[in-house]
């Protein structure tokens, strides 16, 4: 093959080196702008996983660079003046520089041409004379732009501000300071590299960078090489302690806004993307060099293995784009979390590093174990500390962040896990059955801290489909008050109710014959706050009037002194998913130009209403609940920032919990589905309402592991977290949860007929323990060793 590559940094060398290691009679030419001792930035870091692959590939370059490694596997949080302290992470870093030299002189004896201080020839006229032509021409990719119709990018413009230093202080491990300063938080991400040197991150968010006065030095185009040396000044003033005596080392060293490159495709005809040209991911995650120099093993692994350009090139991207999109998903919330980092700066110490250590959802709870138990158990017993006197029930002993009670009023939930309302559609006239009654009893059964009706609704009009359960009737009331019972009687479970209207989203068939699908025969008018149906081939609504709106609330009324009488423990109303109440929040439903439409503070006037007839009717000693959708996932539907505002109208009016969801509030919602993905929503409201409030928050949102629960609450951000189809999957969930991490106690009592059942069964032929095979055990390994990076020891 006749090889072209534009960009001569890791990727471009390394994929070069590759190729020629598989087939020297590859003709690969690289021309790089920069010469060859140019080089901007200082340390770059690889995982052991990175590492394995290059020592796999290409023995001489992972020798070369083993010999300039720092190695070490702690994490310090520098926070408020305590450090904690989590090891077992595994890092290796090295002068970017010296990884430069390395992979030009492997190119250099493997007969690659680089033409350094060279800018490449026109890349159509390369890609007419090669068979191959690699853009490796870094984040403001020239190739990337001259073809942006066919590889479709999206760059992302991020919130912070950020400068990459260096220092001649050389640190023991990955050290995070958090700086509070008087104009906001700044933060700095140090690791070293080499016996002399260290990288030093600063970053803040670009208001804290204004209220500092950095924009002033930053008021002009610094040259290329140029550095920003007022800022730099300045932040050896503000990081005097964190230097300790030592300066800061600059490197073309200036602000930078991070960008997040995301391409629809990496490939056009013979040429391909590579490196940050292809993607970039926050460097609070990692390296891009690491990413970039595994791009270029994937390529040249894929384009051995076919026997055509074409076929290695759509190889290569069916193999590593699903890697880095997973990569991205985890910087993207990396990268979110430091741009919110105010909003946990009243966190205590533990919390704090638990909650930046587990910021990408990558790190958990029991990740973190296996990693440094030491660690976790010092945050555990903090946990435990910070829960109330009334709740430390076994003898002051820790146990996992799921099975602490809550109290909410004068209900208190023996754990920390709901089941979430889910639609059964079996009820018949709106009256629930012996099915609700299995239903429900069993995952009460199952150990869950409190059990959530589906949506019941408040009239024959409110339902969603013929088979959706009621609150409006006499026997529907008594045949709830069956279901509570069971509930009171047989299990530690307390017991919810959602109440809630369809409006437009009504007179639909049951999910399974047709999800939204309207009903052919023997429908029902519906209203909606304007008359906009649901979706295209959704029935059109009325639009609501102001009788109807008070005839409604009294229904709402009603049902919730109904639902006291049948014995429920909580109220929830449903704000969310698009139903009347949550369709009058958003600006996509909401299109009405009287009181109840326009401004945020109109389209919350009808829910509001309704909130405060419910809190009036429900007893004061019980707690009641709003869910809502945090964001429409549609352009110019409720936002985040909307959702903190509602959450702090509902709080205001007296909700004990805000159970937070997204969506499903417009069929053309383009929602980021994900592991956790509705979690980061929860955060921000509990902090910013939740905590000032003294309101729990329920996350919920694709949360299927105790892990992640338990992350997710020792984190800080929520307070109980919904389980739903985990709980359809498996109804015993919580009592298993316990099982499998060894625990039993309050938080997860076994009904006495039970508890045989209480010691996980064997499961096939399992192999007995092993013989001792050894005359002489070797010495077991110290859990310090390596743990720091001490250079002085490695010479």
């Amino acid at each position: 093959m006749r090889i072209a590559v534009i960009g001569g940094g890791p990727a471009g060398l390394y994929f070069s080196a590759l190729m020629k290691q598989l087939d020297p009679t590859h003709d690969i030419t690289i021309w790089e702008r920069n010469a060859p001792d140019d080089t901007f930035g200082f340390g770059v870091v690889f995982s052991d996983e990175t590492l394995g692959g290059i020592e796999h590939a290409d023995e001489h370059i992972y020798r070369a660079m083993s010999e300039g490694f720092a190695r070490w596997s702690d994490i310090d949080i520098n926070y408020r003046g305590e450090i904690r302290t989590s090891g077992g992470q595994g890092f290796a870093a090295m002068s970017r520089k010296e990884l430069l030299g390395i992979l030009q002189r492997r190119c250099a004896d493997l007969g690659v041409a680089v033409h350094f201080r060279s800018v490449a020839p026109d890349v159509e006229e390369l890609a007419a004379t090669h068979d191959l032509v690699l853009a490796a021409d870094g984040l403001n990719s020239a190739v990337r732009t001259r073809f942006a119709d066919v590889f479709g990018p999206d760059l992302d413009r991020r919130h912070n501000k950020y400068m990459w230093l260096g220092t001649d202080r050389v640190f023991e491990a990955f050290e995070f300071f958090i700086a509070h300063t008087p104009h906001g938080v700044m933060q700095v991400h140090g690791y070293p590299f080499s016996a002399e040197q260290s990288t030093f991150i600063v970053e803040m968010h670009e208001s804290v960078w204004r209220d500092a006065g950095f924009d002033a030095f930053a008021d002009r185009e610094f040259q290329p090489g140029e550095n920003d040396e007022k800022s730099i000044a300045l932040l050896s003033e503000i990081f005097a302690d964190e230097l300790d005596g030592h300066g800061l080392q600059a490197n073309n060293s200036r602000w930078i806004d991070f960008t997040t490159v995301r391409n629809r495709t990496w490939r056009h005809g013979n040429i391909v993307l590579m490196g940050d040209a292809a993607h970039t991911a926050h460097f609070s995650i990692g390296s891009g060099t690491k990413l970039a120099m595994e791009d270029a093993l994937a390529l040249a692994a894929c384009l051995h293995e076919n026997d055509s350009v074409a076929t290695g090139l759509a190889a290569y991207e069916i193999e590593r784009k699903p890697v880095v999109e997973s990569i991205q998903r985890a910087a993207q919330a990396s990268l979110e979390w430091f741009e919110s980092i105010g909003r946990y700066a009243e966190q205590a110490p533990d919390q704090f590093a638990f909650n930046l250590l587990t910021r990408s959802r990558r790190i958990t709870y029991d990740n973190l174990r296996l990693r440094d138990n030491g660690f976790v158990d010092q945050i555990d017993g903090w946990y435990l500390s910070s829960q109330d006197d009334s709740k430390h029930d076994e003898a002051g002993e820790t146990r996992p962040p799921m099975f602490y009670p809550l109290r909410l009023r004068g209900v208190e939930l023996p754990n920390r896990i709901l089941v979430s309302p889910m639609d059964m559609y079996s009820a018949v006239d709106g009256v629930p059955n012996d099915f609700h009654l299995v239903h429900l009893g069993g995952k009460a059964l199952g150990g869950a801290g409190l059990v959530m009706t589906e949506m019941v609704c408040v009239s024959p009009q409110g339902r969603i489909t013929p088979g959706c359960a009621g609150l409006y009737t006499r026997e529907q009331e008594q045949a709830w008050a069956r279901v509570t019972d069971f509930v009171h009687t047989r299990t530690n479970a307390k017991i919810g109710v959602q109440l809630g209207h369809s409006g437009r989203k009504g007179s639909t068939k049951v999910m399974w014959e047709g999800i939204d699908d309207p009903l052919a025969t023997g429908g029902w008018d519906t209203v909606g706050p304007s008359a906009l149906p649901y979706g295209p081939d959704s029935r059109a609504p009325r639009e609501i009037t102001l009788a109807e709106m008070d005839e409604i609330t009294a229904q709402f009324a009603e049902s919730a002194r109904a639902a006291a009488r049948a014995g429920f423990d909580l109220l929830e109303l449903h704000c969310a998913h698009g139903y009347l109440l949550s369709s009058f929040l958003s600006p996509l439903a909401n299109r009405r130009t009287d009181e109840f439409g326009g401004s945020l503070a109109n389209r919350l006037r009808f829910p509001l209403r309704v909130l405060d007839a419910v809190r009036k009717e429900w007893p004061a000693d019980l707690p009641l609940s709003v869910r809502i959708s945090a964001t429409d996932w549609a352009e110019g539907g409720t936002t985040v920032d909307d959702a903190v505002e509602i959450a702090r109208a509902f709080a205001e009016h007296g909700v004990d919990v805000l159970h937070v969801s997204s969506g499903q509030v417009v069929k053309h919602e383009k929602p980021a589905f994900g592991r956790s993905y509705q979690t980061p929503f929860a955060d921000r409201i509990r902090q910013e309402i939740g905590v000032p409030y003294g309101v729990a928050v329920v996350a919920v949102g694709a949360i299927s592991s105790y892990d992640d629960v338990n992350s997710v609450l020792l984190a800080g951000r929520a307070d109980l977290v919904a389980i739903g189809r985990a709980h359809l999957w498996d109804p015993q969930w919580t009592l298993h949860a316990a099982v499998d991490q060894g625990y039993s106690g309050a938080g997860a009592e076994w009904p006495a007929p039970f508890r045989a059942g209480s010691r996980k069964p064997p499961s096939g032929r399992t192999d007995g323990p092993p013989p001792r095979l050894q005359l002489i055990r070797a010495a077991e390994d110290s859990a310090d060793v390596g743990r720091r990076w001490q250079p002085a020891s490695h010479h």
